[in-house]
């Protein structure tokens, strides 16, 4: 398992790429997080306390986060992982999230948003159809940000709030 660890994991951004990496690097480090969510627009409102742990990855070209925690008990449990590359060829990253926990998956690509955020829009991956989705981080500082997720169901027409997480750095 450590050959596939220290294979994964890396120390610090590949230094050829560092000013395009920090978009996504800032975040390096891990979070404490009140997370809020629900599965339609008129559903009330759960909540629960979660870690955010993102790492740089794949030598420094990618960095990979783990959510962990539960809105099933206190056990923790890894509720999924993303992967954020960078591509040169669009001048934006490639995100991709495997939500193992509720089996849901997505895909979207990433760019800064204003001075202090990163908008990234893409797709829910259903079995039947791929939902529009829009995962926003703002309010980034060195110490906190928030994150929420946006859905339509209407094709990009209409949007409405799944999820909403405050973060603050823990280290």
């Amino acid at each position: 398992m450590s050959d596939f660890v220290s294979g994964l994991v890396a120390d610090a951004p590949e230094p050829s790429l560092a000013a395009e990496l920090d978009l996504f690097g800032r975040l390096v480090g891990s979070w404490r997080v009140r997370n809020r969510y629900r599965s339609s627009p008129d559903e009330e409102w759960g909540s629960a306390e979660r870690t955010w742990v993102f790492s740089w990855v794949l030598g420094g070209r990618a960095v990979q986060d783990v959510i962990l925690g539960s809105d099933r008990g206190d056990d923790p449990v890894i509720a999924g992982t993303t992967v954020r590359a960078y591509d040169p060829r669009i001048g934006a990253w490639r995100v991709n999230w495997f939500g193992t926990l509720h089996s849901n998956y997505g895909s979207l690509v990433a760019s800064a948003h204003g001075s202090d955020g990163i908008r990234q829009d893409g797709v829910e991956l259903l079995a039947d159809r791929d939902i529009p989705i829009r995962w926003n981080f703002s309010d980034i500082t060195a110490d906190s940000f928030t994150w929420d997720g946006w859905s339509s169901a209407d094709g990009g027409a209409t949007w409405w709030l799944e999820q909403h997480m405050e973060a603050v750095r823990v280290s």
